[in-house]
């Protein structure tokens, strides 16, 4: 797929980055990523990391929990589409993740989902496929392709990609796909509100 459109036909994409554990290894996977994203034309990405989220705990719609969200709601309210980008607890995501998930409802509506995992010798696969029907449930829909990193920990050295020739394919492909639906939906979006 081409990206040479112009940067006023350029996708919002919010990347999120689920992971808010002390020590985690989401920003070495998100960097990597973002480069990948700044590179083409066809997309504008901004970062909702969970990590700086002041999530409530309780989903009392008051004004101090709707003020703590004050920065978050609007970066997922203008996206055209999103990567999630999640590790894989207990064979799921994380519950800091579920939980900005929780908070927003039509921000997702009628959007397309990429998913990026990394853990051990599943390599967060698990946690992808939980996402895809937590997504689903919100009218958003997941692309097919993924990038996903096994042992994600020995696929880096100080930041760098070993062996970035098969990841770089997927994310490629998987970005292209986020593309498609993405200005898809966008256009059915722009004629006909979407209305669940």
């Amino acid at each position: 797929m081409e990206t040479t459109d112009t940067a006023d036909s350029a996708l919002a994409v919010t990347l999120v980055i689920g992971s808010n554990r002390h020590g985690r290894f989401g920003p070495v996977v998100a960097d990597w990523l973002l480069g990948l994203m700044r590179a083409r034309d066809d997309l504008r990405p901004e970062v909702v990391d969970v990590a700086d989220v002041p999530l409530p705990t309780t989903f009392d719609r008051t004004p101090e929990a709707t003020a703590a969200l004050a920065d978050v709601t609007p970066k997922l309210a203008r996206a055209d589409a999103f990567v999630v980008l999640t590790p894989e607890y207990n064979h799921s995501f994380p519950a800091g993740l579920k939980n900005l998930v929780d908070w927003h409802y039509g921000e997702w509506r009628a959007k397309p989902v990429a998913l990026v995992s990394y853990g051990g010798l599943a390599g967060g696969l698990r946690a992808a496929e939980h996402l895809r029907q937590v997504f689903a449930e919100l009218h958003a829909v997941t692309v097919r392709d993924t990038v996903s990193f096994h042992n994600a920990h020995g696929r880096f050295t100080d930041g760098t990609l070993d062996d970035p020739t098969g990841p770089e394919a997927a994310a490629k492909t998987m970005l292209d796909q986020l593309v498609w639906w993405g200005r898809g939906l966008r256009e059915a979006r722009e004629r006909r509100p979407y209305a669940a």
